[in-house]
């Protein structure tokens, strides 16, 4: 890691497989992937024995991702190989989704009703929150190898027989590869097959999402996305939840728990599918929201392209943070003031009980039956907190916190957040369980900050 930007290096692995990749292609020991998406959906067809895809909508964002991935991201071997990987298993998995609501179509009956969403930009406490939440059992929410891959293979025993679910085997074959490809990843957001994770893997299902943007550079596809309708994708996110929660056999009276920051994109879409869903709106202040994104999108770029501009990812990410939140508050002014409610970073540091109590007075909910559990990850939290810090620096990225600062002072002053790194009383933070900051000791003049997410 270099000391003084703190940017990290990903592992040796990277090289030896950029390496030894295009000799197996010459060889032809092993096909050379190609970014198509005629041969992509052939290829899904002819593996599957399957040809519905269901809603053809997101042809239309997997041709622009495609093109992005030809034209802009400059992948080397290794990202080439796992962007073809990860596309023919999206579409794999869209077959094998219309393949059970067409034998079982009591999947499409179940119930949806009152989710609560947390809705904030990437890296604002979401997660801390959504796992808060999690824990709490009157709720339902995905486990990360639900939302790597929702839709069960037909060889899938059935409701209620996990042991047959080969799911969680290939959950963790794909998280301990991205893992040993850069362990800043498992740092930056641990989690584990069976943690509890956001719903981006659904959307993923439609080609849709900002995950593509934080994995590989491909700004055309973000920007003409930033400019379209989400509602399909959205529609589709709600049939796999569908699906996911009749292949566990679970009640659908539980509402489900979600979060996922592509959500402040699209809000409007989601309230379409969704219409009595209760908002938490997460605020944090925004040289941490700015500066931990951008380490974020860094960790993983760095795997899949040799050529990736530390400045180009400050500024494209300041400027999608900025996105983010501009259209989380439009959308929030347009909802009654019943309807959601605003969580601070900051309190939740100071005091993450009394706003979980104010959380649960807006659900009209009893914390007490939830509070030994969530004492109980809070604990086990901060234990990880002090085995790893997520180190990060807006220098690294071409950005000035000052500069930051002011390009969202309305926004900081709206809610209350605290400009720099100060906490409000003018203390160093101490970091959260899961989710603080605090000055590293190598920070110069507030701009190198160190958390554990």
């Amino acid at each position: 890691m270099n000391r003084q930007l703190l940017l990290s290096n990903r592992s040796p692995l990277v090289e030896a497989a950029n390496h030894l990749l295009p000799r197996l292609w010459k060889a032809h020991a092993l096909a050379r992937p190609e970014l198509d998406a005629g041969h992509l959906l052939e290829a899904a067809r002819t593996s599957t024995g399957l040809d519905d895809f269901g809603d053809p909508w997101f042809l239309r964002p997997m041709g622009k991702l495609l093109a992005a991935l030809r034209d802009e991201a400059e992948l080397n071997a290794v990202g080439r190989f796992g962007a073809y990987g990860q596309l023919l298993k999206t579409l794999r998995e869209r077959l094998w989704t219309e393949h059970w609501f067409r034998s079982h179509p009591e999947i499409g009956d179940r119930a949806l009703s009152r989710p609560v969403v947390i809705v904030g930009p990437m890296r604002s406490g979401t997660t801390r929150l959504h796992r808060l939440l999690a824990v709490d059992e009157r709720f339902a929410h995905l486990r990360l190898f639900e939302t790597i891959c929702p839709a069960p293979a037909p060889t899938f025993a059935g409701p209620g027989r996990p042991s047959w679910d080969l799911r969680r085997a290939k959950a963790a074959m794909i998280l301990g590869a991205v893992h040993r490809l850069n362990p800043n990843t498992a740092v930056i957001h641990p989690s584990g097959p069976t943690q509890p994770e956001e719903e981006l893997g659904l959307l993923v299902a439609s080609m849709w999402g900002m995950k593509h943007e934080a994995q590989w550079q491909v700004p055309g596809y973000g920007r003409w996305s930033e400019r379209q309708s989400a509602t399909p994708a959205y529609r589709h996110m709600a049939r796999l939840l569908q699906l996911v929660g009749w292949a566990r056999g679970d009640d659908d009276r539980r509402p489900w728990v979600l979060k996922t920051p592509q959500h402040t994109l699209d809000l409007p879409a989601l309230l379409r599918v969704f219409p009595d869903a209760r908002i938490i709106f997460t605020h944090r202040m925004p040289r941490a929201v700015v500066g931990s994104s951008c380490s974020l999108v860094w960790n993983q770029t760095i795997i899949h392209s040799d050529r990736v501009d530390p400045q180009r990812v400050g500024s494209e990410w300041l400027r999608k943070s900025g996105l983010q939140i501009a259209r989380m508050r439009q959308s929030r002014e347009a909802l009654a003031s019943h309807a959601y409610v605003d969580v601070r970073y900051e309190d939740m540091e100071r005091d993450w009980s009394a706003v979980m109590r104010r959380i649960y007075t807006f659900l009209d909910l009893d914390i007490a039956p939830a509070l030994p559990a969530m004492e109980r990850y809070i604990a086990v939290a901060e234990r990880r907190r002090r085995r790893s810090l997520h180190r990060y620096s807006l220098a690294a990225f071409g950005l000035d916190g000052n500069a930051v600062d002011e390009k969202f002072a309305d926004y900081a002053d709206a809610f209350g957040l605290p400009a720099g790194v100060a906490s409000p009383a003018g203390t160093m933070r101490r970091p959260s369980p899961d989710g603080g900051e605090r000055r590293s000791a190598q920070a110069g003049k507030g701009e190198a900050l160190a958390s554990t997410l």
